[in-house]
C-alpha cells in the first residue's frame, strides 16, 4: 500500500470531490441548481398542506413522473415567464435563474408521457372570422361581396384571428351581421345565376300547389343544411318551414319569401357560428368522435377558411371522411385547389406576420427605394415560396435556407438580381447571396425600425416565431437599449456593452448573435456592406459554440442545429391554427407524433399537414368541464 502524508490525503480527496463535479452529468448538475432556485424562492408558500392557491410545487424533489400534475406545472411556468412570481414582496429572482428555472421544467414537460391520460381537448364554439364569412358566402352563393369589410376587427389569440376563447360577438356586431344577410338576400335575388345556384329545385306544374310547396321546402332544406354545413335536425326543418308558411300566408311573393329564407338562415347562430354537438348520450369518458361533417367543416376551415364544396359534403355523407385514408385523400385534393391560398395568406400571413407589412412605414428620406410596388412585392415572395413548399410538398426546412426564390422585376432590382423582367413572379435561384425567408424584404421589414435595423427586434422575431424559444420580458429595472446609434459607440458596441449586465446577457446573448447576423441586411431588406461610416461584422456564436461568417452561414445553423425546434415551433403553430383554440400540456404528446412523422417522410410539408388532421385533438372533442 502507498502511504500519502495526512496533507496529501486532504488535498487528494478535494481534487477528487472536483473531479466528481467536473464529470457529474449537465442534466444532474441543471437539475440541482432548478431544485435549489424552488428551495430559495417558491417553497415558503408552496409546500405541503397549506400551500397557497393550493399550488404545491415540491413534488419535484420526487424524481418521479410528473403524472396529472402537469397543469401545476404549466402554471408554473406561465407565471415565471410573465414574471408574476415570486411576488414582488419576496427577494427578486435574478434573470439568470429564471431562466434556468425555466429551461429545467419546460425540459421536463418534454420527457412527460401522456399514456392513459392523453386528452383531445377542446374547441370552443367560434364563429366566423371576417375572412372566413366573406369567403363562406362566396362559396354558397357565387358572389364576392366582401361585406366583412364593414364588420369590427377579429380579436388576435395565440397568433391567430380564428381562436374561439377571442371571437367575441358584441351587440354592434349581431347587428352587422343581420344588414349583411338583407344585403346578401338582396343580391342574390338580383342574380339569376346566383337564384339558380341556391334554389334549383322547379316544381313540374306550376299551378300545383303540393308541388310548389315540395319543391320551395327543397330548395330552403338543401340551403340551410349547406349554410349550417351539417344535415338538418327535424326541429331546423320544421321552424324553416313555419318560417316560409308565415311569409305565404301574409301574401309574400316567392322572391319576397326566398329574401326572408336567406335572410334568416344567414342570420342564424348555426351560419354565423362552427358549432358541434355538446349530446352529453355521445360521449365516452369523457370523449367523443367528431362526426364526418363536423370534420368537413374542420378541414374546409383548415385548408381553405370557407366551407366544405359539393364534394367534401359527398364524402361527408358516405361516412368515409372519419378514416384517416378518407382525410388524407381529401387534403391531397384539396391543397391542389386554388382556394388552398387561403391557408398561405391566412396561416402564414400571420404566423410570418406578413399582415403587419401593411402598417409599417419606413423613413422615406432614410429609404427613397421603397414605394408600395415593393411593399407589394414583398408579401409576395414569401407567400410564393411557403405556396411552392406547400404544393409541390418540399421540406419544410426549405423555409430556412432555400437557395432560391419568387421575383419580378421590380423585387429583383430592389435586391440586385438580374434577368428578370415583367411583372410576374417566377422562380429564381440567388447564387448564394441570399437564403430562406430571414433574408426576404418582407421580414427584414417587419423586423425592423423605421429608421435603421434593430438586431433586437430580429434576433427576438427569429426565437418567437421559427424557434419556438420566446425570452421572459426584460426585467423591470433595466433601462431599454437606445438604438439610436447617436451615443455609446455602433449598434454592436451598444448591445455589448448592454449585455455586460448579467441580467441582460442572459437573452441578449442568443437574441443579439441572431440579430447581427443579418446586419448586412438595412431596415427594408437591401444589402449593404457599411452601416454609416462602420463596417457590417455579420459574424457571431449561437449558444453551444457554433460560429457563422454571414446571413447564409447563420440560417444553414438554423436549418442543420435548430430544425428539430423550428419543426416544433412550425407544428404548434399550425396545430394552434387548424383547432381555433390554444394548445395546452397534453398537446405537446400530439406534437412529438408529429414530429416522429415528419421526421420519418424527410420533413416533406403536406405530411406535417396530414399529421395535423388525423391527429387526436383534430378528430376527436372533450366534453365541457
Amino acid at each position: 500500500m502507498i502511504y500519502f502524508p495526512r496533507f496529501l490525503q486532504a488535498s487528494l480527496s478535494c481534487f477528487t470531490l472536483i473531479a466528481a463535479c467536473a464529470v457529474l452529468p449537465a442534466k444532474e448538475r441543471a437539475r440541482d441548481s432548478a431544485l435549489e432556485t424552488l428551495r430559495n424562492y417558491c417553497y415558503d408558500c408552496h409546500k405541503g398542506d397549506e400551500a397557497e392557491g393550493g399550488i404545491v410545487v415540491d413534488f419535484f424533489e420526487q424524481n418521479q413522473p410528473l403524472d396529472r400534475r402537469v397543469e401545476t406545472v404549466e402554471k408554473m411556468l406561465l407565471v415565471l415567464r410573465e414574471q408574476q412570481m415570486p411576488p414582488a414582496d419576496y427577494d427578486e429572482l435574478k434573470a439568470t435563474e429564471r431562466v434556468a428555472l425555466l429551461e429545467w421544467i419546460d425540459g421536463e414537460l418534454e420527457k412527460f408521457d401522456c399514456g392513459e391520460v392523453s386528452r383531445p381537448g377542446r374547441v370552443t364554439i367560434r364563429k366566423l372570422n371576417r375572412v372566413e364569412y366573406d369567403n363562406t358566402i362566396r362559396d354558397l352563393t357565387g358572389l364576392d361581396l366582401k361585406l366583412a369589410k364593414d364588420f369590427p376587427s377579429d380579436d388576435v389569440g395565440d397568433g391567430f384571428d380564428n381562436i374561439g376563447d377571442v371571437l367575441t360577438l358584441p351587440p354592434i356586431l349581431m347587428e352587422k351581421y343581420i344588414a349583411a344577410a338583407t344585403e346578401v338576400a338582396n343580391q342574390v335575388i338580383a342574380s339569376e345565376k346566383a337564384t339558380e345556384r341556391l334554389f334549383p329545385t322547379k316544381a313540374d306544374d306550376p299551378n300545383d300547389l303540393a308541388q310548389v310547396v315540395t319543391a320551395a321546402r327543397e330548395n330552403a332544406e338543401r340551403l340551410a343544411f349547406q349554410a349550417y354545413r351539417r344535415p338538418l335536425s327535424s326541429h331546423d326543418k320544421n321552424r324553416i318551414f313555419e318560417l316560409m308558411r308565415a311569409t305565404y300566408s301574409k301574401g309574400f311573393t316567392p322572391d319576397e319569401i326566398r329574401k326572408t329564407l336567406i335572410t334568416a338562415v344567414l342570420s342564424s347562430p348555426q351560419f354565423i357560428y362552427r358549432v358541434e354537438s355538446d349530446d352529453n348520450r355521445k360521449f365516452e369518458d369523457g370523449v367523443r368522435k367528431l362526426d364526418d361533417f363536423e370534420l368537413a367543416s374542420r378541414l374546409s376551415y383548415f385548408l381553405w377558411s370557407t366551407m366544405p364544396d359539393e364534394e367534401l359534403f359527398e364524402v361527408a355523407k358516405s361516412g368515409k371522411l372519419r378514416t384517416t385514408e378518407g382525410l388524407e385523400e381529401q387534403v391531397d385534393r384539396m391543397l391542389t385547389d386554388p382556394k388552398s391560398e387561403a391557408l398561405v395568406k391566412n396561416f402564414a400571413g400571420q404566423w410570418l406576420q406578413l399582415r403587419d407589412l401593411e402598417n409599417l412605414s419606413p423613413d422615406p428620406n432614410s429609404f427613397p427605394d421603397f414605394n408600395e410596388r415593393i411593399r407589394s412585392a414583398m408579401r409576395r415572395e414569401t407567400e410564393e415560396l411557403f405556396s411552392h413548399l406547400l404544393k409541390k410538398n418540399r421540406s419544410v426546412l426549405e423555409l430556412l435556407n432555400a437557395n432560391y426564390s419568387f421575383l419580378n422585376e421590380d423585387l429583383a432590382g430592389f435586391y440586385g438580381v438580374e434577368g428578370v423582367q415583367g411583372n410576374d413572379f417566377r422562380k429564381v435561384a440567388l447564387g448564394g447571396s441570399r437564403s430562406g425567408i430571414l433574408m426576404h424584404a418582407s421580414v427584414l421589414l417587419i423586423t425592423s425600425n423605421p429608421t435603421r435595423t434593430s438586431p433586437v427586434k430580429r434576433g427576438k422575431w427569429v426565437l418567437d416565431n421559427l424557434l419556438g424559444e420566446p425570452p421572459p420580458p426584460p426585467p423591470p429595472d433595466v433601462p431599454e437599449l437606445d438604438e439610436s446609434g447617436e451615443t455609446l459607440g455602433t449598434l454592436r458596441q451598444q448591445l455589448e456593452q448592454h449585455r455586460a449586465n448579467p441580467n441582460c446577457a442572459v437573452c441578449h446573448t442568443k437574441m443579439d448573435a441572431l440579430g447581427f447576423g443579418l446586419e448586412n441586411f438595412d431596415a427594408i431588406g437591401k444589402w449593404r456592406d457599411q452601416d454609416g461610416r462602420n463596417s457590417i461584422d455579420p459574424s457571431g456564436i449561437l449558444p453551444g459554440g457554433r460560429k457563422f461568417q454571414g446571413p447564409v452561414e447563420l440560417v444553414n445553423l438554423l436549418a442543420e442545429d435548430k430544425k428539430a425546434a423550428f419543426c416544433r415551433c412550425m407544428s404548434r403553430k399550425m396545430l394552434t391554427y387548424a383547432l381555433g383554440r390554444g394548445l395546452g400540456v397534453y398537446d405537446r404528446c400530439t406534437i412529438n407524433g408529429v414530429l416522429v412523422r415528419l421526421e420519418s417522410d424527410n420533413y416533406s410539408f403536406q405530411t406535417l399537414i396530414k399529421s395535423i388532421v388525423t391527429s387526436d385533438p383534430f378528430r376527436l372533442q372533450e366534453l365541457a368541464d
